[in-house]
């Protein structure tokens, strides 16, 4: 069988959707800022707990 081409990492989950990311860019703050109106309990991606 193939190798699943879905191998996700951690660490560039949260560099590229993480609440760190989202805040240094305008558009990222405005994604933040919408969901936070939406009432979402996350408004960012959090780090997996094991």
């Amino acid at each position: 069988m193939p190798q699943r081409t879905h191998q996700p990492k951690s660490r560039r989950r949260l560099k590229k959707h993480g609440f760190r990311a989202r805040m240094q860019t305008s558009e990222g703050q405005n994604v933040l800022k919408s969901r936070r109106a939406k009432g979402r309990k996350r408004v960012s991606v959090q780090a997996k707990t094991k």
